[in-house]
């Protein structure tokens, strides 16, 4: 078996890691922005535009049940180099859509594009989340403030990537923003490949799948909460509030269209820089009430708790207003950065959580399943986003997002009585 223990130095391999794992973010936020702009520019409706994401959704769920094998079987580095390398084919591939394209075709091919970039990015989550496990000192909190630090950044990086979408669109247009992308990419991996310091754990041949789910309730059960807490972002996040700003923000001119560009990408940077600064400073803001896993499980349950109003009480001042006007925009602005910092929060806990709850021996594999949750609620939220906001508008869209993230709370309740699996 490999040995899975933390080598002497392990801060140039964290580095190494955190390093390809921005690189990769933020081309995947860059990525979604030009893929949704450009596609609603083209006319697609809500629903059109949430098939687009779907397969990559998809594609994460199906990943994450073998990335924690194929990590085990391959090494971590060797599923790292993997994400990056689909992600970089994914954007060459792109490059190619041809605009006569018929509606259905052009769906088709960019889901087919998505579902790579899919696979890509839970490679790369998985690799990296993973890698923390390995690499954290065997010191008193030293594992949560890695891993809010890790994804902490990632997101804020990922903020980055939404603005540079959005700019790249506005300024060089989508073929052109897509083979830059690559190109830098392609010079980023070549980097890591060079320069990844030992300190990952080497490939285990003989790794064996295992059950796909967990043999600790306590990691189902944060899974069951994960699955809706991301549902309940992306319900909003990923088709709805982009075609209401859209729509609010552009008067149909050239010109128009570049402004909403700008203002719904910096909007959207905006909030994931935001969530990325509260996670990382998560462990400061909650102190000794996550010293324990069992401590950080009721901070769980509490903050989930505190997000389940926020939504629904925009979605009744939505449609309250009826029509979209400067103070329900500015409200929205207000009332979802709001959001963003207690789902940081929870976001924060959960993926401490998931680390101190999985065996290092099968680490990867609990990570995979934790993350493959993830990605189903991401897919559930994505489909409802689009259907959600074409049926009702945002106070449906918003309200959906309310059910899933008192769904989420439920889930995090079932943590409270349960304990660590007998040995």
């Amino acid at each position: 078996m490999t040995d899975l223990a933390a080598p002497p130095r392990p801060w140039r391999a964290y580095a190494a890691v955190t390093a390809a794992y921005w690189a990769f973010m933020l081309s995947d936020g860059a990525l979604r922005m030009l893929v949704l702009l450009h596609f609603n520019t083209l006319g697609f409706t809500p629903i059109q535009l949430a098939w687009l994401f779907l397969l990559y959704e998809l594609a994460g769920i199906v990943t994450n049940l073998w990335a924690g094998w194929l990590a085990a079987r391959f090494g971590l580095a060797s599923t790292l180099y993997a994400g990056l390398g689909l992600q970089i084919g994914a954007l060459a591939a792109l490059a190619q859509l041809d605009p006569a394209w018929g509606v259905a075709a052009s769906v088709g091919f960019v889901m087919a594009v998505q579902g790579v970039s899919g696979v890509a990015k839970d490679l790369a989550k998985m690799s990296s989340k993973s890698a923390v496990k390995v690499l954290a000192p065997d010191a008193d909190g030293t594992l949560f403030r890695w891993v809010a630090a890790l994804t902490g950044s990632k997101n804020a990086v990922k903020g980055l990537g939404f603005f540079l979408g959005a700019a790249l669109l506005a300024l060089a247009g989508f073929e052109a923003a897509v083979w830059g992308m690559a190109a830098v990419l392609a010079a980023i991996l070549l980097g890591v490949a060079l320069f990844l310091p030992s300190g990952l754990p080497a490939r285990d041949r003989g790794a064996r799948f295992a059950a796909w789910r967990s043999s600790d309730p306590r990691v189902n059960r944060l899974s069951l909460a994960r699955l809706f807490l991301f549902g309940a972002r992306d319900v909003w996040f990923v088709v709805g509030v982009p075609v209401y700003f859209q729509t609010v923000l552009s008067d149909g001119t050239a010109e128009g269209r570049r402004w909403a560009f700008f203002v719904i990408g910096g909007f959207l940077a905006l909030w994931i820089i935001a969530y990325g600064a509260v996670q990382g400073l998560a462990p400061r803001l909650l102190g000794r009430r996550t010293a324990t896993a069992p401590a950080a499980a009721e901070q769980v349950i509490r903050w989930a708790a505190r997000l389940v109003p926020i939504p629904f009480v925009l979605a009744a001042l939505a449609w309250l207003a009826g029509e979209p006007s400067t103070w329900l925009t500015a409200t929205l602005i207000g009332g979802l950065l709001l959001f963003g910092a207690v789902f940081a929060i929870n976001s924060s806990v959960h993926s401490y959580l998931i680390l101190a709850f999985g065996d290092t021996g099968r680490i990867t594999r609990d990570v995979g399943f934790y993350y493959m949750s993830n990605a189903a609620g991401r897919l559930v939220g994505t489909l409802l986003s689009g259907l959600s906001f074409q049926v009702g508008g945002l106070p449906l869209c918003l309200a959906t997002a309310g059910l899933m993230a008192a769904l989420s709370w439920l889930a995090a309740r079932r943590l409270r009585p349960v304990t660590a699996p007998s040995p």
